[in-house]
């Protein structure tokens, strides 16, 4: 890669690297690699880790009523393929990613490789400056991200769609029924499952009945979109679901 392309690269990341062979290992896909640069899938693996514990923290002490399950649902979608390539490519890192021939001639890069881009470049960023500087890194691009999947988590009521969609293939209406609670009465949490025809789908910890009801009703949704993939009323929930 030319001085100044990786010039430009650097700016973009608001970083200017030491050693300018991890910005070019984490750019360079396996199809790419050659004997002076093996590729980016090792740091990929790394950065996978370090990515996880970033959001893993944030959203602990940023969402400190959130229950396990629904930091675990917050978390799947942040650091899913959908939404890293989304960053890479918001970014404008797209240009400056090394491909093989075969990748290369294709109309648009796939999903998965700018995916593994973004954790390539979260460990480059970690070796070169440290854990603070890949966190930095992480926070600054997925904050939006993170609050996308809490917007859209507040505009979705999953039991009203659950139903449109069991009343039109079923002809029945969801039953749901609290499985389980835990807590003080103050704060007790509730697990709640929801019962269509003869199967039964249990939702996530919730601080509400009403809440719990959501996560169940989401939990079908998400199940019947796998099985439903061209179901329109579904189109969504399946989008959710792969992010």
């Amino acid at each position: 890669m030319e001085e100044q392309i990786l010039s430009e690269c650097e700016k973009i990341l608001n970083y200017k690297f030491n050693d300018k062979n991890l910005i070019l290992q984490a750019l360079t896909h396996s199809s790419a690699r050659d004997s002076e640069n093996e590729g980016n899938e090792r740091l990929e693996f790394l950065g996978d880790s370090i990515l996880g514990l970033v959001i893993s923290e944030y959203l602990f002490l940023q969402y400190p009523d959130y229950q396990e399950g629904e930091l675990t649902r917050i978390k799947s979608a942040v650091v899913s393929r959908n939404s890293l390539a989304q960053a890479t490519s918001e970014l404008g890192l797209v240009a400056f990613v090394r491909l093989g021939k075969g990748l290369a001639l294709k109309a648009k890069i796939p999903t998965s490789v700018l995916a593994n881009v973004y954790e390539s470049v979260v460990a480059a960023l970690y070796f070169d400056g440290g854990f603070e500087v890949a966190k930095q890194f992480c926070l600054k691009t997925l904050k939006p991200i993170i609050t996308q999947v809490e917007n859209k988590k507040a505009m979705r009521n999953y039991k009203s769609i659950l139903q449109q969609f069991t009343q039109k293939h079923f002809a029945i209406i969801p039953k749901y029924r609290v499985v389980a609670e835990r807590g003080p009465e103050h704060t007790k949490n509730f697990k709640v499952e929801v019962k269509i025809a003869d199967k039964k789908f249990k939702g996530n910890w919730a601080r509400t009945k009403k809440e719990a009801e959501q996560n169940a009703a989401h939990e079908a949704l998400r199940e019947f979109a796998k099985q439903n993939p061209d179901d329109k009323l579904l189109s969504d929930i399946e989008s959710e679901n792969s992010v």
